[in-house]
């Protein structure tokens, strides 16, 4: 494992959280979105993260040969999908996107997005990126710190 591991560790998680918060920005900006450009209900979408697997070992005496693999790789998103959960029907026959006839004639179809999930998930976004900032700034205390040591 290199001097600047830790860093880049981080970087991946930095990266990873700030697409979970655009992607939850995305959501609640379009809470209220009745029909996309392709004449759906908005769907609300969420972020799959994995492990990165770059195939990377860390060996160390103190760790059970099966933790050396997969350690120190980071995170990456892998995909955003659509939550395909059902819409929120409101009984509103005046809008213009109401159901013209059926069972739920006079129903509007809004997004399947809760705001209070969103602004959850949104604060677990943040702080999981605040924790990430910490262990960047910490990581680079600790190698100004040995640069002085190693200085005397």
């Amino acid at each position: 494992m290199g001097i600047f591991s830790t860093m880049n560790i981080a970087s991946t998680g930095l990266t990873a959280q700030r697409l979970r918060m655009d992607v939850i920005a995305n959501n609640i900006a379009n809470a209220n979105t009745t029909r996309t450009t392709d004449g759906e209900v908005f769907r609300r979408k969420r972020v799959i993260l994995r492990p990165r697997n770059d195939n990377l070992e860390f060996r160390t005496r103190f760790l059970p040969q099966a933790l050396w693999r997969g350690m120190g790789e980071g995170v990456r998103a892998i995909k955003i999908e659509e939550d395909r959960s059902p819409s929120r029907l409101v009984y509103d026959p005046t809008h213009p996107d109401a159901v013209i006839t059926g069972s739920l004639k006079g129903y509007v179809k809004y997004p399947n997005v809760n705001i209070v999930t969103e602004m959850v998930d949104l604060i677990s976004a943040s702080r999981a990126y605040e924790a990430n900032v910490t262990v960047i700034q910490n990581a680079s205390q600790m190698y100004m710190r040995g640069l002085e040591i190693g200085s005397r």
